[in-house]
C-alpha cells in the first residue's frame, strides 16, 4: 500500500492539484492556446508552435527536462550542470544575487543532492551562448535580397528611425521602475521586431525574462497586419498614401557581393557587440550572391535553419516556467511589447514624411512602416494599404528596402544595448 501511495504521490496529476501546481496547469492553458494560434490562426507557426510546445513540457511536473537553477543569475553554473551536488552556500549566493523565491523553492529539499540534467538543459545552452540566434541569422541572410536597399540607400535611414520603438520602451520600463536597466533593454529590443535579435540581446543581458519576451516578440510579428494599419493611417492622408514611386533600378551583381562584405567589416568594427549577428547574416547572404556557394546556401536556407528553429522554439519555451512567467512583470512586458511596436511603426513613417519635406522625389511614408524587421510581412503590410488607397501602387519592393534595413538596424540597436548594460 505505501508503494502504491507514493507512486501516486509521484504523478504529475497529484503535483498539478497540490501546493502551486495550479499555476503549473495555467501555463499549461496558456500553452495551449498558443498552440491553437500557432496551427490554426497561422501566427508565426514555425517558432509558434515549438516555443508553445516547449512551454507545455516544463511546465508538466516532475518531467526534469529543464532545471532553471542551473542559469540562476545569469550565468551557466557549469559544476552543477555536471553532477556536483547542491550546497546551501550555493543557493545563499543565488538569494543574495536576487534570483527568485520561486525558483530556489523547489531546491531547499535538495542540498546534497545533484540534478540530473534533462534534455532541455542541454539544448538550452545553444541560445544562453548565443550559437541559435546567429545560425538563424545566417539563413535569413540566406533567404534576403539586398538589393532593394542597395538600389535606395536612402530606405536605410527609415530602417533606423524605426528602432525608435526600440529606445521609447527602454525608457518606459526603466522609468516604471519594474525594470533593471538590463531587463528594459532587453524588453526594448521587442520594437526591433526581430526574434532571433530579441532572443540573442535577452539572453545575455536578462535571461530571466527570456520566456516572455519571446512569446511576445513572436506574437507581436505575427500580428503586424492588424497592428500597423490603424497607425499608418492615422499618421498620413491619402494623398500621401496615394504616392506612386518610380520603379527601383537593376542592382548588379558585383554591387551585391561586396555589399555583405563591407557591411559585415563596417557594421562590426562600429559596434562589435552587434559582430556574431551581423557578421552571420551577411555570411548568410554571401552564400546567396556568390553564385559559387549555392549548396551551402540552401543548406543554410532549408535544414540549418529548420533544424535550429525546432532547438531554439523549444529551448525558449521551456524558460516559460510558472515560477517566472506569472507575474505582473510579465504582463507589464505583453502590454510594453505593443508600444515598442506601435513606436518603431511610427518612427519610420514620420521620418519618411520629414525626407518629403526636403525631397524633390517624393517617398510614399507607408514605406516607412515596413522598417520594424519583421521580414518579409512588414513590407507585405505596406504593399498591401498601399493598393488600398491606389490599385496603382506597387510599394512591395520599395518597402524590402525599409524591411531589411531595419533587421541590420535591430543588430546594431541591440549591440549598442549591450555594450551599455552587458
Amino acid at each position: 500500500m505505501q508503494a502504491i501511495i507514493k507512486f501516486c504521490m509521484d504523478t504529475g496529476f497529484y503535483q498539478l492539484f497540490t501546493g502551486t501546481g495550479w499555476k503549473n496547469l495555467i501555463m499549461i492553458v496558456i500553452s495551449c492556446v498558443l498552440l491553437y494560434l500557432g496551427i490554426h490562426k497561422k501566427f508565426e507557426p514555425l517558432l509558434m508552435c515549438t516555443i508553445a510546445f516547449g512551454m507545455l513540457l516544463t511546465n508538466l511536473p516532475g518531467t526534469g527536462m529543464y532545471h532553471e537553477i542551473l542559469f540562476a543569475g545569469g550565468h551557466i553554473h557549469w559544476d552543477i550542470l555536471q553532477g556536483a551536488p547542491i550546497t546551501a552556500e550555493f543557493l545563499n549566493e543565488l538569494q543574495a544575487a536576487n534570483v527568485s523565491e520561486a525558483v530556489l523553492a523547489p531546491y531547499w529539499g535538495m542540498v546534497g543532492q545533484s540534478i540530473t540534467t534533462g534534455l532541455v538543459d542541454i539544448l538550452y545552452l545553444g541560445i544562453k551562448l548565443g550559437i541559435y540566434p546567429c545560425l538563424i541569422f545566417m539563413g535569413v541572410g540566406a533567404m534576403t535580397d539586398f538589393g532593394p536597399l542597395i538600389a535606395n540607400p536612402k530606405s536605410l535611414l527609415l530602417g533606423a528611425a524605426a528602432q525608435l520603438g526600440i529606445f521609447m520602451t527602454f525608457v518606459g520600463c526603466r522609468v516604471s521602475g519594474l525594470f533593471t536597466s538590463a531587463e528594459a533593454a532587453s524588453i526594448g529590443i521587442i520594437g526591433g521586431a526581430d526574434g532571433p535579435t530579441a532572443l540573442f540581446l535577452t539572453a545575455k543581458l536578462a535571461p530571466q525574462l527570456l520566456g516572455p519576451i519571446a512569446v511576445a516578440a513572436y506574437s507581436y510579428m505575427a500580428l503586424v497586419p492588424v497592428i500597423q494599419p490603424p497607425i499608418m493611417n492615422a499618421l498620413t492622408t491619402k494623398e500621401e498614401r496615394m504616392i506612386v514611386m518610380k520603379p527601383l533600378r537593376e542592382v548588379s551583381k558585383v554591387e551585391k557581393i561586396i555589399f555583405p562584405i563591407v557591411v559585415a567589416i563596417f557594421v562590426s568594427l562600429l559596434v562589435p557587440s552587434a559582430g556574431p549577428l551581423i557578421i552571420c547574416i551577411m555570411l548568410g547572404n554571401l552564400f546567396r550572391e556568390s553564385g559559387v556557394m549555392d549548396r551551402l546556401s540552401k543548406t543554410a536556407q532549408n535544414e540549418l535553419i529548420n533544424i535550429v528553429t525546432i532547438f531554439l522554439g523549444v529551448s525558449v519555451g521551456s524558460t516559460a516556467t510558472a515560477a517566472t512567467f506569472m507575474s505582473l512583470r510579465t504582463i507589464v512586458i505583453l502590454l510594453m511589447g505593443v508600444v515598442a511596436f506601435g513606436f518603431g511603426t511610427a518612427g519610420g513613417l514620420l521620418l519618411a514624411k520629414l525626407m518629403n519635406v526636403f525631397s524633390k522625389e517624393k517617398i510614399n511614408p507607408l514605406i516607412g512602416s515596413a522598417g520594424v524587421s519583421a521580414v518579409p510581412m512588414a513590407a507585405r503590410v505596406s504593399q498591401m494599404v498601399g493598393q488600398k488607397n491606389n490599385p496603382r501602387n506597387f510599394l512591395l519592393m520599395h518597402a524590402m528596402g525599409p524591411n531589411v534595413a531595419g533587421v541590420i538596424g535591430s543588430a546594431i540597436a541591440a549591440g549598442v544595448l549591450m555594450s551599455l548594460f552587458g
